[in-house]
């Protein structure tokens, strides 16, 4: 014999043949394995020099069979773990461990890359950045000076960070509360004063702060000096905090900044530009200088506007709103498993403002962009695709493997079926769908006949055999042959043909008045051998007759000639039920149908396309569609509208129209009468001979135009005060008048014997009084006689000056009132509450009543209630029982109350027993339901059964003659370790404290 000897080269070459065989064996048979899917991804992390663990920890988990390994990338740089082994990087599983971070070579983006045999993924991008909070400058602060009256304005100059900021009034931690008169902006961090009064006096800090890595730092203080000036003048709003046309993303929150310096204190006014009010979701906070909207969605987009009013001016300032939104998947991409040699498409669409850019991956690494087409998948297109959607808010990605696939048909997991029915007549489709890859070639037989495609049969692209017209002559054995290069197979059924179904009795045409009953007969002919189902459809919705019971009802009775009958009772038919009913007799080998139209004669539907074509200041010019008249003429159309201030989505109110009969021809028509500049929606409905029909879906939102006031104030009056005041009060006027932007009120008055009129505008229009000091207009003790002032209120709006309130006399009192009110008479309504009456003075503005327990309580401490001077009596309320009062009145005027009555005294109720005891669950109680059972008992103490978990509040009050006392509440904490579920003695003896304190 004689030795070989193997060259190497082709050792190595036999071994890689032997690799792919098994390769392909491997892609042929396994069904197990699977590409590795991320179940935790790496987050953006910010280190601190200060974190006491020195290291940062990026976590990376993915699971996939053969389990996958991992690997890291900083800046798309991979970090070399296993070749170049350094003391700050190790890996822990898939964790990434830096030790000892240096920013210069620890900074950076960082990526997860998993991968196993079946191809590789990357995770979403994460950055780690190191944290620091720089320190103010060490330059001393220069000290600011300003009048009072002045607005101020202090400087933060803070570190560039992202920071929130808060300012230290003259010592740490003493922070300053911003109100409507101070506000500190988040975007600057400056600290604005709208007018400086002399307790603003001191120093200044301002403080911010990193919540990122939970570090503060303060600046040098700033002195403020507030300098008096007398008397202290008036400054206009003037808007110094102006928020900038601002980006927000969809479903986050986003503030806007607005804060005016004036004296008095500007009041600030939000508004969204085109509508009447603000977003549902929107919040004013700050005394008005911050405006929150929560939530944030599309429609929210829109111009904003800031208004600040004092009584010197008024000054806005408006800037846009943007809404955009991060990617987010509309449609994805999934696993899949295809044939070698097929085509396939892969495509991913995400929705984003800006439009999302699409780009793919594969196996980590860049493999084009759009939509990603295969026209003939080869093995080397098997792998890990990524799909990654990305704009300026965000990036997303999506992960599915690709596995092309490679062998011999198979009929294993889906063979021909082994009995077909097929019915007489009909078309038959013998189903051939083996496993194959590449598609085989398909070859069918009829017993030992070959098959070939003619007029009546033929061999569809899927394999599929199909038979037209089929005869008892097509019945056999079929046999479905299909052939790859990797090998053939075959699978056989039996076809049996059946007597075709047949409608033997179809419904008819059927016309039916609203709460009539009527039945649609369906009869059918089929094969003995078989069983029929009888389905009936409305406008091809199939009719649950389980869950439409009360109108839908299926008789099944025997027909003759041996068929079956499906017959439909409809019960109490509605306009509803109206349209084409269609009746399916269905078997397993085939199905007929029938149908027929109902006609269901009632009240008219809605009228469709409600619009608004043309809108004025007090009307709009309204079109709409006619609706189904449903058998009977349309008599005429009524026009409803619901405005901006509707108590409820169902406050709609008929309207005026111009016509003011509407009949049923119209189609359009002018709503009259309307508010200007106010928020409406319309709907119509018609109306025939049996009723109104059912209204329209309303109109989209509009506004009329706006329009010069025409209501005046109301209740004008007013009364001379102390020291040369003139106080003028009214009645505003409601918002629904306003009839256009910037309304305001005009407040004349004039001495009775002056011939000038003075006059002041007032710019907020919920006010309500005004005051005019003037040392001139005090009574001096020359005067012999009250002044008298003539006083009158106009309103205004951005379109002009409305009408004038009807002239209204105010007298100017000398002095107090002299005299006091007489026959004052109290009795008690229970044992907290009573009644009191007296005799007022003709000349008063008000009275005033005092009530005190005679001998435990003081006078200074008295509750006092004002009582206007159209009534001379009212309810005392928040009595002790059984206790002995005093109460006296006494007229004021303006320059003060005068001299009070005689002291009426009387006696409040005794308290009865029982005492009523009720216990609650306290999360109950804070939904607002009173829950719980309630106790009576006669005593000052009893046992409660308390359970054993839960917090529970206990309400305990006493039951007097005149009715139920004040509540008194105890607050038990339950713990799941109680033995006994009463209360303690120390809860019995607070019980019976609360009790006693009842009756004092």
């Amino acid at each position: 014999s004689k030795k070989h000897s193997m060259n190497p080269m082709v050792l190595k070459k036999s071994w890689f043949w032997v690799f792919l065989f098994i390769l392909s064996r491997f892609w042929e048979y396994d069904a197990t394995g699977y590409g590795p899917v991320f179940e935790e991804e790496p987050l953006d992390i910010v280190y601190t020099k200060e974190s006491p663990d020195k290291r940062i920890s990026m976590n990376c988990r993915a699971r996939g069979n053969p389990a996958p390994t991992y690997r890291w990338r900083r800046d798309n740089w991979e970090i070399k773990l296993l070749e170049l082994p350094t003391d700050h990087y190790s890996l822990v599983g898939g964790n990434l461990i830096i030790n000892n971070p240096d920013e210069k070579k620890h900074a950076g983006t960082y990526v997860c890359v998993a991968k196993n045999i079946y191809g590789t993924v990357i995770s979403k991008e994460a950055k780690v950045k190191f944290g620091f909070l720089e320190e103010f400058p060490d330059e001393e602060r220069d000290p600011v000076t300003v009048k009072q009256g002045q607005g101020a304005v202090l400087i933060c100059d803070p570190p560039k960070h992202e920071v929130t900021f808060q300012w230290i009034f003259n010592e740490f931690p003493r922070f300053l509360h911003p109100d409507k008169r101070r506000f500190v902006s988040q975007s600057t961090g400056n600290l604005y004063i709208s007018k400086v009064e002399e307790s603003d006096a001191g120093n200044y800090s301002c403080y911010v702060f990193n919540p990122q890595i939970g570090k503060g730092v303060y600046s040098k203080f700033i002195s403020l000096i507030p300098i008096e000036e007398l008397p202290e003048r008036k400054y206009k709003s003037d808007l110094v905090v102006k928020f900038p046309d601002t980006t927000a993303m969809l479903n986050y929150n986003v503030t806007l900044e607005c804060f005016a310096l004036g004296n008095p204190a500007p009041h600030i006014v939000w508004r969204k530009i085109g509508a009447t009010d603000l977003p549902a979701s929107a919040e004013v906070s700050m005394g008005g200088a911050l405006l929150h909207l929560y939530n944030v969605q599309y429609e929210d987009a829109s111009g904003y506007e800031c208004e600040a009013i004092n009584q010197k001016w008024q000054d806005w300032h408006q800037a846009w709103l943007y809404v955009e939104a991060a990617p987010e998947w509309a449609v994805t991409i999934n696993n899949t498993q295809k044939d070698v040699g097929s085509e396939h498409t892969m495509s991913c669409v995400a929705n984003g403002k800006p439009t999302p850019y699409i780009r793919w991956l594969k196996d980590g690494f860049s493999y084009g962009k759009g939509e990603l087409k295969f026209s003939s998948l080869t093995f080397d297109d098997s792998g890990m695709y990524q799909c990654i959607a990305e704009n300026y808010w965000g990036i997303i990605y999506a992960s599915a493997e690709l596995r092309v696939i490679a062998c011999a048909p198979t009929f294993e997991f889906n063979p021909v079926k082994k009995y077909l029915l097929g019915a007489n007549n009909g078309r038959v489709v013998i189903e051939c769908k083996p496993r194959a890859a590449p598609r085989p070639k398909f070859t069918w037989t009829k017993g030992k006949e070959v098959l070939f495609n003619n007029s009546r049969i033929s061999i569809m692209f899927d394999g599929s055999l199909e038979i037209l017209n089929a005869t008892r002559n097509d019945e056999g054995l079929y046999t479905c042959f299909a052939e790859n290069d990797k090998g053939k197979a075959n699978s056989s059924g039996i076809l049996t043909i059946t007597e075709a179904t047949q409608i033997t009795v179809a419904p008819e045409d059927t016309v039916a008045m609203v709460g009539d009953e009527v039945r649609l007969q369906c009869q059918a002919s089929y094969d003995p051998s078989l069983d029929v189902t009888f389905i009936w459809s409305l406008d091809f919705r199939v009719i649950d007759l389980y869950l439409e019971w009360k109108h839908y009802q299926r008789v099944m009775v025997s027909a003759s000639g041996g068929g079956n009958s499906g017959e439909l009772k409809i019960m109490n038919v509605q306009i509803a039920h109206e349209g084409r009913y269609t009746c399916t007799a269905q078997t397993v080998v085939d199905n007929v149908t029938a149908s027929a139209d109902l006609k269901v004669k009632g009240r008219p539907g809605p009228p469709g396309g409600v619009r608004v074509e043309e809108i004025r200041d007090t009307s709009v010019k309204l079109v709409w569609n006619r609706g189904a008249d449903h058998g009977n003429p349309v008599l005429g159309y009524t026009i409803q509208t619901r405005d901006f201030y509707a108590l409820t989505k169902d406050d709609w109110r008929v309207a005026s129209t111009s016509p003011t009969a509407l009949n049923g021809m119209a189609v359009m028509a002018d709503v009259v009468d309307l508010y200007p500049w106010m928020q409406y929606e319309f709907r119509v409905y018609a109306t025939n001979e049996f009723g109104d029909g059912e209204a329209s879906v309303p109109s989209i939102k509009i506004k009329t135009w706006d329009a010069v006031p025409v209501v005046a104030p109301t209740n004008v009056g007013g009364y001379g005060g102390k020291d040369g005041e003139l106080v003028v009060t009214w009645t505003p006027v409601k918002p629904q008048f306003f009839y256009g932007k910037k309304f305001g009120y005009v407040v004349a008055f004039k001495p009775h014997d002056g011939s000038d009129w003075w006059y002041e505008t007032i710019s907020d229009p919920e006010t309500r009084r005004y005051v005019h000091r003037d040392s001139s207009f005090g009574v001096t003790s020359d005067d012999f006689q009250v002044r008298e002032f003539q006083v009158k209120v106009k309103t205004f709006n951005i379109k002009g000056d409305g009408p004038y309130s009807l002239t209204t006399t105010v007298y100017y009192p000398r002095d107090v009132p002299s005299e006091s009110p007489t026959d004052v008479y109290a009795r008690p309504v229970s044992s907290h509450e009573a009644l009191v009456w007296w005799l007022p003075l003709l000349s008063r503005l008000s009275d005033q009543v005092k009530y005190w327990r005679k001998y435990d309580d003081t006078e200074p401490g008295a509750n006092r209630i004002f009582v206007p001077a159209t009534a001379n009596q009212t309810r005392l309320e928040n009595m002790r029982p059984d206790s002995h009062y005093l109460i006296e009145v006494r007229a004021y005027n303006g320059a003060g109350v005068g001299p009070p009555s005689e002291h009426c005294e009387m006696f409040t109720k005794r308290a009865l027993f029982p005492i009523i005891l009720q216990g609650m669950d306290e999360d109950l109680r804070k939904t607002g339901y009173i829950t719980g059972p309630i106790y009576m008992t006669g005593w000052h103490f009893m046992d409660f059964p308390m359970p054993q978990v839960g917090d529970y509040e206990l309400e305990v009050r006493g039951r007097y003659e005149g009715g139920d006392g004040p509540i008194r509440k105890i607050r038990l904490q339950g713990k799941a370790s109680f033995l006994r579920p009463t209360l303690n003695l120390a809860a019995v003896l607070l019980l019976a404290l609360c009790i006693m304190g009842l009756e004092t």
